[in-house]
């Protein structure tokens, strides 16, 4: 090969080096996500993301972090079935004795704290005479209920142990929509036990038809994740790993999962549990109104820019909202900094507050916006505390099982002892309802639309009856 051969064959794989070494420098490995603007046809504008090849969303570290901190919860509840009232039985069978009958069921819960705080749903624990707690390591444990909040489907139990992983509580409010989240827990019974499923944020602040007549406060977050039943009580992480929301419903004409699912915010989790854990009870804030979302009519007669808000139908006379100077026929829009979009997003956030506490409304009233700080008050709620003494929380009172009934181991000084009750007294019925634990009472209780009305037995034997309306 002559030297102007060679000189040139040495031009061309420098030039194709150099070359390479351009493309290289211009189109990196880990290209971020990039926003360009496009246009429609009309000329209205749009942003669109250009994703690279390897911008993938990787679990493994929520999962693999969270996994042990899911627990699966195993209850017994034992009932009890009364022959007498059914004439028919009686006829043929004569006055029989009750018998009593065992059901088990199960769920999922999560552990919040290291010396063995866990939580789940109302819904799982509800009526259960035993609690055992399975961890990922196979670990068992007998619990125990510290607290639950129907209004929220939160319980919160305990079991004797120290050193355990944990989920750390995130800020529900910082989820976005489409943002990924997985959904832990035990679907289907034991045998599946550490499930993991994936999904996106699909919708916040729903709420579901309530057709039970109790008082709730709902604002799920809804999800595509798997869920079935038995991931009750079970986590709902977003990708670093941090707990969102603990996992309650699906909507279903099968019973099992048809593509949507329902968390418990973790905002209010951690309101509810944090309740139970300094106070044995949920210290809940009332505003004091009657609400109904904004539809086009109204926001048209009220001149609003938006849907947003919710539209006060009533004010109840000497509540917070009342001495704020709300009124009915007034939109808000805010409170604080956080926007209310819904009745739902309402309730969540003033359940965020305890009673005492202090914040601005943001309200709409004859095309002006006013600013009204406001107090919220409390209301008395029968949360089915149960303290160390195994007595459970009702109505300022407190009540344990005994052989004949339930006692009222203490009338203490709420509507419970202004009705009338006493300390020894055994409740037999509840809304003509026999009853033979305090859970059955709770419940009963919960159920009642207007008034609760008790009868049962003196220390000494004599008929009592007293009652009273039911907080609203």
């Amino acid at each position: 090969m002559n030297k102007t051969m060679l000189t040139i064959v040495l031009s061309v794989l420098l030039s194709g080096i150099t070359a390479f070494s351009v493309v290289k420098a211009t189109v990196p490995e880990n290209e971020p996500a990039q926003t360009t603007t496009s246009y429609t046809m009309d000329g209205a504008a749009y942003r669109t993301v250009n994703l690279s090849q390897d911008n993938w969303p990787d679990f493994s570290y929520a999962a693999e972090s969270a996994v042990d901190a899911v627990v699966f919860v195993k209850v017994t509840v034992k009932s009890t079935m009364q022959y007498y009232n059914d004439p028919i039985m009686r006829f043929f069978f004569g006055d029989q004795l009750p018998q009593e009958r065992e059901q088990q069921g199960s769920g999922s819960g999560v552990i919040i704290r290291q010396d063995g705080y866990i939580v789940t749903n109302n819904h799982v624990v509800q009526g259960a005479n035993k609690i055992e707690v399975t961890l990922n390591n196979n670990k068992t444990y007998e619990a125990t209920i510290v607290g639950t909040d129907p209004a929220t489907d939160v319980a919160l139990i305990k079991i004797d142990a120290q050193g355990l992983p944990i989920v750390p509580i995130g800020d529900s409010d910082k989820l976005r929509l489409g943002e990924w989240v997985l959904a832990i827990g035990s679907p289907l019974g034991e045998q599946l036990r550490g499930t993991i499923t994936a999904g996106i944020v699909s919708a916040k602040g729903r709420s579901m038809p309530n057709t039970t007549g109790e008082f709730k406060i709902e604002s799920f977050i809804q999800t595509d994740a798997a869920v079935n039943p038995g991931n009750s009580g079970g986590a709902l992480v977003n990708k670093a790993g941090e707990l969102v929301g603990i996992n309650t419903a699906i909507v279903s004409q099968t019973g099992a999962y048809s593509g949507y699912s329902f968390a418990v915010p973790s905002n209010i989790v951690k309101k509810i549990v944090g309740d139970l854990i300094d106070f044995g009870s949920v210290k809940r804030a009332k505003l004091g109104v009657a609400m109904s979302p904004v539809n086009e009519k109204i926001a048209k007669e009220m001149k609003l820019s938006s849907l947003d808000g919710v539209y006060i139908n009533e004010v109840s006379k000497s509540g917070a909202a009342d001495k704020a100077g709300v009124k009915e026929g007034d939109v808000l829009l805010a409170i604080d900094s956080t926007v209310i979009k819904s009745p739902a997003a309402l309730q969540e956030k003033v359940n965020s507050f305890h009673p005492g506490d202090k914040a601005v409304l943001k309200i709409v009233r004859d095309g002006k916006v006013k600013e009204l700080p406001v107090v919220f008050q409390g209301t008395e709620q029968i949360t089915g505390t149960v303290d160390e003494d195994g007595a459970t929380a009702f109505y300022g009172g407190s009540l344990k099982e005994s052989d004949k009934g339930v006692v009222i181991v203490s009338a203490g000084n709420g509507k419970l002892a202004k009705a009338g009750a006493t300390d020894g007294v055994i409740i037999l019925y509840v809304n003509d309802q026999r009853v033979s634990k305090p859970r059955d009472v709770i419940d009963i209780a919960y159920r009642s639309k207007r008034a609760i009305y008790i009868e049962g037995v003196d220390p000494t034997g004599k008929s009592v009856y007293f009652g009273f309306a039911k907080d609203e």
